[in-house]
């Protein structure tokens, strides 16, 4: 891929695998033009501070091409990882994002929150006083505040009607200011064998659905119900390979991007119609029959 004509973005997420602001301040280092974000890092286990002096660090060392992609995470992997009670994500969120806003401008910062507390403090680094903050959000509560308080927004496993929806409320609510509206789409690719990419993406689908109760209970809300309730016990029951037998491609074409580098393309023209701004590539490599994994057939997208 031509990283001068076709990739906006590089983001990164963090759950229980590689840290996000060190790898993100490597990819600064061998990237020049492309924006680098989190997408996503929770608002529990770092605090707002040592998320603005993150995003401050980064921002110098690649030269003012950082988004702060927030989010909640899950109550598993907030309580069972990090050992904290995961309560009241809406106002921990707010907090967060109006605390960050403060110290990231040059002054001294006092919040008063719930949640946040900081006393007539500077940081001693700066770098943009408006680095965009873009908000992860799942229900209805947290989308209104991602419209009224945030930069962005990033959906993650919507179908396209209810992206269109989304897409539609967010341009009326942010229409004097801008706001970027993005989707993570789990994506796998492969010209030598495009059913191999379609299997690759529908695990990951399935794994999502089947992990913790989040997207489970949103996607018990869509007409895909039945769907994802047999995907969830067929998973928990006899594994993730006996769990996809349930996906059609019908639910695989309104949530995925898999198939050959032709037919990935013409579905992301699929999810940009829906008014998405920005596309996120979950990349979902394939693995080849002598074992390797392969990323070679993103490049052709």
């Amino acid at each position: 891929m031509d990283t001068n004509k076709n990739v906006h973005s590089v983001w990164t997420p963090e759950s229980w695998g590689k840290e996000a602001f060190s790898l993100l301040g490597s990819i600064s280092q061998v990237t020049s033009r492309v924006k680098i974000g989190t997408s996503i890092i929770n608002v529990y286990t770092r605090t707002p501070a040592t998320i603005s002096m993150g995003a401050i660090t980064l921002d110098i060392l690649s030269n003012h091409r950082v988004i702060i992609g927030l989010g909640t995470s899950t109550p598993q992997l907030i309580e069972n990882l990090h050992g904290m009670k995961f309560k009241h994500p809406l106002l921990r969120m707010r907090e967060y994002v109006e605390s960050i806003k403060l110290l990231l401008k040059t002054g001294k910062t006092t919040f008063e929150g719930r949640f946040v507390k900081i006393s007539d403090f500077e940081l001693l680094e700066h770098s943009r006083d408006n680095i965009p903050i873009y908000v992860a959000a799942v229900n209805s509560k947290m989308l209104n505040l991602a419209k009224e308080i945030a930069d962005g927004l990033i959906l993650y496993l919507k179908p396209k009607e209810e992206l269109e929806t989304i897409m539609k409320q967010a341009e009326r609510f942010t229409i004097n200011r801008p706001f970027t509206k993005a989707t993570v789409i789990i994506t796998s690719v492969s010209n030598s064998d495009p059913s191999q990419a379609v299997r690759r993406a529908a695990k990951t689908f399935a794994f999502y659905i089947s992990v913790g109760k989040i997207y489970y209970n949103y996607l018990l809300k869509t007409k895909y119900k039945d769907v994802v309730k047999k995907i969830y016990s067929d998973y928990h029951k006899y594994g993730i390979d006996e769990s996809i037998r349930n996906i059609t491609p019908e639910i695989l074409n309104d949530f995925v991007i898999a198939g050959s580098v032709n037919d990935c393309i013409y579905q992301i023209k699929g999810f940009i119609k829906t008014g998405v701004d920005l596309p996120i590539l979950q990349v979902n490599p394939t693995i080849r029959s002598d074992g390797i994994t392969s990323y070679k057939d993103f490049f052709d997208l």
